[in-house]
């Protein structure tokens, strides 16, 4: 029997420790919490200042009685949970569940698990932080409170299995309020005219767009268009100034837990909880050929971009290495946190930025090498030389109006040679414009007018839902996908392509919420709770005294919420698809992946099946139509409707258009590398768009 128990949550995060570690230690897994509030009552002692009454979790007995009998035998305990509020939290039940006392407890935490780490850990343990756990407390009590309470009249009043929860409501707020205000949205007529220019004796064009005289002029009808195309369509061109210069691009921070989760979304696809979950396997260790089990990359719940000096020195180290000295920036790069940020944590980096994602690829799943990839680029590009471009802005006159045209060139791409952060949003790209001249007169080639209507907000996506919560203090780094994860497994939000939009449920308890519950479904609000959870934590504040000075309101508020909310009923979306079993027209309903049809005769008819619409093609096989389908995750498909007869199928859509080399049908691949190509992988012929 060791001398010294280690105990963590998971067994990945053991096995990478007792590497770390002599044979004197013992290093077991308590697999997350073992003890909680219980699920079949509220759990919390409202009159006894909301003492919380633990449980051991069900089916964790066995687990408690070992743990309970390997602390006993030993001397020394150390508790190495995560270094957050829950892992704190977890530390502290261990020593209540199994009966150990501050003076064989010894609680480390460290931010990376290398073996510096953690054998620096060993050698300076600490007191569990109370402030830590109380933080945690008041947090888990008073989201018992709300779930508790509101979830019992929901399911009374509109449905059973709904729940209502303090961060939840609010999320599902910000996506039904995005929903009404694209609704609302009154589209704004407006035109562009684009000069398409060429110098003389050259065949090349560039674009002019359209800017004005003196000022700016905003085109808003074909009307005003015209009087301007009238005046340019004949009259000279003549480049009335040029002006030359440099513009710097600089990288992107390190990722912090949130824009972590935004990039993988934007760049791999990833949900909130597929990022979180392939990054905790990077955190707690795999296996690396030649290495053993190495945990590669820091914590990755952080809302700190504080990077650690050796981490950093070793990445200018490596940057100088591979890319030469013109790539190091004059002086090393800080990043600054945002206010209110926790600094406890450095930035989510690789612990060590010498394993490039190549020398790990063979080792990792393809999940994990993917984000891997994603944070060792970010973290180094994070470090390097701004990128630089040369610049160059042209006015143009023409018919007593000034067109403008503008281009960049990149001199030196610095940290773009390896990564570049991506968008939410179409970014306009500026193309190359020739050398021009002030007095030099052009030709024009064409002029071309579009009308163009103002669009409405863009409905939300995992990647700028997560943003938006980030910037109102709405939740924090371990809550984000979480809070995701729940409104869309509950019915409230569902998944249309990236786009989050609300379901009729999601709209009803939102409208509920804001009318009974003001301050539960308040932005504001929620981010003050988050504040206060804070001054909890540094030790300003009591934990009960938040949980006080929030119930006695709340309860009054669900007094009246009973007597007044009377019963709801959702109505049916009824489609004009009629059952084929029983006759019924089948009724649309929102499941996980979108919305299906399903028979309203249910439970003695249980017919269901997707919703599929045409994709506008005729088959390239049989001549049928082409219909868009889902596969059982979700994700669209182009299918034959004569299927299983006919067996095309592609993930692409196909054209009607035959491949000019081969005569075989094409497919255009959309979004990320957007291309018409081959269907015959022997011709690879390809169409860049």
């Amino acid at each position: 029997m060791a001398d010294n128990l280690v105990i963590v949550e998971s067994p990945a995060k053991a096995k990478t420790i007792k590497k770390y570690l002599g044979k004197n230690y013992a290093v077991v897994a308590s697999m997350g919490h073992l003890r909680d509030l219980p699920k079949s009552s509220l759990g919390v002692d409202v009159a006894h200042d909301f003492a919380p009454k633990y449980i051991t979790i069900r089916g964790k007995g066995d687990l408690m009685a070992k743990l309970k009998k390997e602390a006993k035998n030993a001397k020394k305990v150390f508790l190495a949970t995560d270094p957050d509020r829950e892992g704190e939290a977890i530390s502290w039940h261990l020593t209540q569940a199994l009966g150990i006392d501050d003076k064989s407890t010894y609680r480390v935490a460290f931010n990376e698990i290398t073996k510096s780490a953690v054998q620096n850990a060993i050698k300076s343990p600490r007191k569990i932080n109370y402030n830590l756990v109380d933080a945690q407390q008041a947090r888990r009590v008073l989201d018992r409170i709300v779930g508790y309470s509101i979830s019992p009249l929901l399911w009374k009043k509109v449905k059973k299995g709904l729940s209502a929860g303090r961060v939840q409501s609010v999320a599902t707020r910000l996506i039904v309020d995005r929903e009404r205000e694209i609704e609302a949205f009154d589209p704004q007529e407006y035109w562009t005219i684009d000069a398409f220019l060429q110098q003389k004796g050259k065949t090349e064009t560039f674009a002019a767009h359209f800017y004005g005289k003196d000022k700016k002029i905003a085109l808003k009808n074909a009307a005003q268009t015209q009087e301007v195309l009238s005046a340019v369509k004949n009259a000279e061109y003549k480049v009335a100034s040029v002006k030359a210069g440099e513009k710097s691009r600089h990288p992107a921070p390190p990722f912090i837990t949130s824009t972590l989760q935004q990039e993988a979304s934007r760049k791999l696809n990833y949900t909130a909880k597929k990022t979180m979950q392939a990054a905790q396997q990077l955190y707690e260790g795999v296996d690396v050929a030649g290495l053993g089990t190495v945990g590669l990359i820091t914590y990755m719940r952080t809302d700190s971009q504080r990077i650690a000096a050796e981490a950093q020195a070793q990445a200018l180290e490596y940057i100088e290495k591979s890319f030469g000295k013109d790539y190091l920036p004059e002086k090393p790069r800080t990043y600054k946190s945002k206010k209110g940020a926790q600094d406890a944590h450095e930035a989510i980096r690789p612990t060590d930025v010498t394993l490039s994602p190549d020398k790990v690829k063979g080792s990792l799943k393809a999940d994990q090498f993917k984000l891997y990839k994603l944070i060792w680029e970010r973290f180094l590009a994070s470090q390097m030389q701004s990128a630089l471009f040369a610049t160059v802005t042209a006015d143009i006159m023409a018919g007593g109006y000034t067109f403008k045209a503008s281009g960049s060139k990149m001199k030196f791409a610095g940290f773009m040679k390896l990564y570049v952060e991506g968008r939410d949003e179409a970014e306009d790209e500026e193309g190359n414009i020739p050398v021009l001249e002030a007095g030099e007169v052009l030709k024009l080639g064409r002029l071309e007018d579009k009308q163009h209507f103002t669009s409405p907000p863009p409905r939300y996506t995992e990647a700028t839902l997560i943003k938006a919560m980030e910037e109102e203090g709405i939740g924090r780094p371990s809550t984000y996908a979480p809070t995701i994860t729940t409104i869309l497994a509950r019915g409230y939000v569902a998944h249309e392509g990236k786009a989050l939009i609300p379901t009729e449920l999601g709209t009803v308890v939102t409208d509920l919420m804001v009318e009974y519950f003001t301050q539960i479904a308040d932005v504001e609000f929620t981010a003050n709770m988050e504040q206060q959870f804070d001054e909890i934590e540094e030790g300003d504040t009591k934990w009960v005294e938040v949980i006080r000075s929030f119930y006695a309101p709340f309860e009054q508020t669900l007094k009246k919420a009973e007597d007044e909310i009377g019963q709801i009923e959702l109505a049916p979306e009824v489609s004009d698809v009629p059952c084929e079993k029983c006759g019924r027209l089948m009724h649309i309903k929102m499941g996980r992946y979108g919305k299906f049809l399903a028979c309203p005769g249910f439970p003695e008819c249980r017919n269901a099946k997707p919703i599929v619409s045409e994709a506008g093609v005729d088959c390239p096989l049989c001549g049928g139509k082409v219909l868009i389908k889902k596969s059982k995750k979700g994700k669209a498909y182009y299918g034959c409707e004569n299927n299983p007869k006919c067996a095309f199928m592609s993930w692409d859509k196909p054209m009607e258009r035959k491949c000019p080399t081969c005569g075989s049908y094409l497919l255009q691949k959309q979004g990320r590398g957007e291309r018409i190509y081959c269907s015959n992988k022997e011709c690879g012929y390809i169409e860049k768009k």
